[in-house]
């Protein structure tokens, strides 16, 4: 029976923590000399992204190629998308060229959900709408356990644009699940309602957030939210909400800086903070790729 992964809220914490262990195992791959390892040999990964996207693309190509599987990318701008093909035909003309892994981003909330079981590939969700970004959060997860070594009774800051970003709700899902503390800060216009039901606390006061925090993770603004008055300039917005070595102080002097990339220099962070040595944003990257490492394999071979 096939498995896939389309979110984190659906995931036990043993699930979780087995795929935090053998991304463990995976990140030694990674940083080797010798990056290639049998796996997934024969198998077919590809990539359909219908939103832009570096990072997450490239490190699921590099994951699948480390593995020794087929990866492809297809993107809707110069696919048949453009033609007018709907999204359930893409997948089905996938499936039929013997898929054996089908990770999807998409700007619907819950468009993998609707492939899922439309096809005889494993789905990855990587990212749909403001919903989830399952291996976001479990990179940023791995990535605090080798900093701290443990996820519980940690507390973490996430501050930015929360009411638009799906790597928030995943990193709740996960991190809640695994006893961390949760605080998110930002405007008032930029937070989620109701948001606070999911167990954690929300201030729009970013140094009430950050206070005491072993993790201060920022999110990106996206820069077309300002032409819709959801704040006032990108000035005012790193005045009030950026996080600077100031707002740094409140944390606990061990804290770990975060981002999902990329960053907006000057609005989220301060170019001191993000090249400081408080900052692991270049060691989350190198996660992202063993953690969908370990995904894909336990997936294809067994261990969800």
């Amino acid at each position: 029976m096939k498995q896939s992964l389309l979110g984190l809220e659906n995931l036990t914490a043993e699930q979780i923590n087995n795929i935090l262990s053998h991304a463990s195992e995976m990140k030694k791959v990674v940083l080797s000399d010798n990056k290639k390892i049998t796996n997934l040999q024969g198998k077919t990964v590809v990539n359909l992204f219908y939103e832009n996207s570096t990072r997450t693309r490239t490190s699921f190509e590099l994951a699948a190629k480390y593995m020794g599987a087929n990866a492809a990318n297809i993107t809707s701008s110069g696919s048949s998308v453009e033609k007018g093909e709907t999204l359930i035909d893409t997948a089905e003309t996938l499936n039929a060229m013997g898929t054996d892994i089908l990770v999807m981003r998409h700007s619907m909330s819950g468009a993998p959900n609707v492939i899922e079981p439309l096809v005889d590939a494993s789905v990855i969700n990587a990212g749909d709408g403001m919903h989830e970004h399952p291996t976001q959060a479990l990179l940023d997860m791995l990535t605090m356990i080798e900093h701290k070594g443990h996820i519980e009774g940690l507390k973490v800051a996430i501050i930015g644009d929360v009411y638009h970003s799906r790597v928030v709700r995943s990193n709740i899902y996960g991190l809640k699940k695994l006893g961390a503390e949760v605080t998110l800060g930002g405007p008032a216009t930029l937070m989620a309602k109701d948001i606070d039901k999911m167990g954690v606390k929300t201030f729009n006061n970013v140094q009430e957030a950050i206070i005491d925090a072993d993790v201060v993770m920022a999110l990106r603004i996206q820069l077309e939210r300002q032409k819709k008055g959801l704040f006032p300039s990108i000035r005012e917005y790193f005045k009030f909400f950026g996080i600077d070595e100031s707002r740094l102080k409140l944390a606990k002097p061990d804290a770990i800086v975060m981002h999902p990339g990329p960053v907006n220099r000057g609005v989220e962070l301060s170019s001191t903070v993000i090249d400081g040595d408080r900052s692991v944003i270049t060691q989350q990257v190198t996660s992202g790729v063993a953690v969908r490492m370990a995904v894909m394999d336990m997936l294809i071979n067994g261990g969800f």
